[in-house]
């Protein structure tokens, strides 16, 4: 039951100073972090896009408190877009954003939320790539759709994600796998209430195949968040009946998880992405990371003793 807990601790500011502060932290925070720095990543989406890979790049730092802080998450996608278009990387990466980061929770977040997205799926637009948005708390997600439909009229390649672990996503799928979508299924990362979400791995794994045959039988572009050995050969086999071909969907996984199974994928044909998150605010991201798989915590926990 450790998850839970490492998600709640993810938004305590007295943990964050612990963790940030433990010997081991910095060494455990680079097997998920590209960098902190743009200057950091770049040779990551380098490398990859050597190996047959694509990136999707997420500026970490969702939990802002004011406009300023919106408006300068707003502009260093723009300054990723900006590297992006000097160095022909368009074709290989794309970009994730959270709402949050761009003003979502704050007053009116909702118009300023929009208002700051809209210029960078523009300019990702012009570049030849695309933007998703990534789906946060449950409390998020109405607001997250609605501003997924807006972008969409201007911009029909912008993507979304869905989480199988919420009751909702079943016929969130439905209304989404249509022609021209892009939508990214995950299990969910968030610490939700059992009264809106499964809170049974088995439960979640169910779901997760059910949405994913929605997704494949629909018209849209699926687009596969797991490293999960079963679901991704469920996936492969879902795909095969739905008798799509290796470029009507792809797979994406997290970056620094299970790496040769990137290239092999890869190398087999299928379109592999990797999520590929940079920034000095990285404390959020880093503590859904260890929630996820008990092995990541023991990896934590282990490089601290070594380092103390």
């Amino acid at each position: 039951m450790l998850g839970p807990v490492l998600l709640a601790a993810s938004r305590s500011d007295a943990i964050r100073r612990l963790v940030s502060a433990a010997p081991g932290t910095k060494q455990v925070v680079a097997r998920f972090i590209a960098g902190e720095t743009l200057d950091q990543v770049i040779p990551i989406v380098k490398d990859a896009a050597a190996e047959g890979l694509e990136v999707t790049l997420d500026v970490v730092g969702e939990d802002i408190t004011t406009v300023e802080q919106s408006y300068a998450a707003r502009d260093a996608y723009l300054e990723l877009i900006g590297r992006l278009e000097e160095l022909g990387l368009g074709a290989r990466a794309e970009m994730s954003v959270k709402l949050s980061m761009f003003g979502q929770a704050l007053e009116g977040g909702h118009e300023l939320a929009l208002a700051n997205v809209r210029p960078v799926v523009e300019a990702a637009a012009a570049i030849g790539t695309t933007v998703t948005l990534d789906a946060e708390d449950h409390t998020t997600l109405d607001s997250m759709f609605a501003i997924h439909e807006e972008l969409r009229r201007d911009f029909p390649q912008t993507g979304c994600v869905i989480q199988a672990y919420l009751f909702r996503t079943e016929d969130d799928a439905r209304r989404l796998a249509a022609a021209g979508s892009r939508v990214r299924i995950v299990k969910g990362a968030y610490k939700e209430p059992a009264s809106v979400a499964y809170q049974d791995k088995a439960e979640i794994d169910k779901a997760f195949v059910r949405i994913v045959k929605i997704l494949m039988a629909g018209e849209g572009y699926p687009m596969i968040g797991s490293h999960d050995p079963r679901l991704i050969a469920i996936s492969q086999e879902l795909a095969r009946q739905a008798g799509r071909k290796l470029d009507e969907y792809e797979f994406q996984m997290l970056y620094g998880i299970r790496s040769e199974e990137h290239v092999r994928l890869a190398a087999e044909g299928h379109r592999m992405r990797v999520y590929t998150a940079y920034g000095t605010d990285w404390y959020g991201y880093f503590m859904r990371r260890l929630a996820e798989k008990p092995a990541n915590l023991l990896f934590f926990a282990r490089s601290i003793l070594t380092k103390g």
